[in-house]
């Protein structure tokens, strides 16, 4: 899941050296996504659309109704 994640990310910033990954916690799938400063609102997008399309892959990928949980640090 984390090379699902980094891989959307990195596609996504113009400094895709600055995009990693971290799993929080196994169990409940919940993720941390780095990027840097200026890459954080092609991340997020307008009004959080960017942002609400990666984690809706996420829970497509996953399988789950839950689906895995994406915190967008900077």
């Amino acid at each position: 899941m984390e090379n699902l994640i980094e891989y959307i990310a990195k596609a996504l910033v113009d400094d895709p050296e600055g995009v990693s990954v971290k799993c929080v916690d196994e169990s409940s799938q919940s993720y941390e996504l780095y990027v840097g400063a200026d890459d954080r609102g092609k991340i997020i997008g307008r009004k959080g659309r960017t942002a609400n399309a990666i984690r809706t892959i996420l829970a497509a990928a996953t399988g789950d109704d839950a689906g895995a949980h994406l915190e967008i640090i900077d």
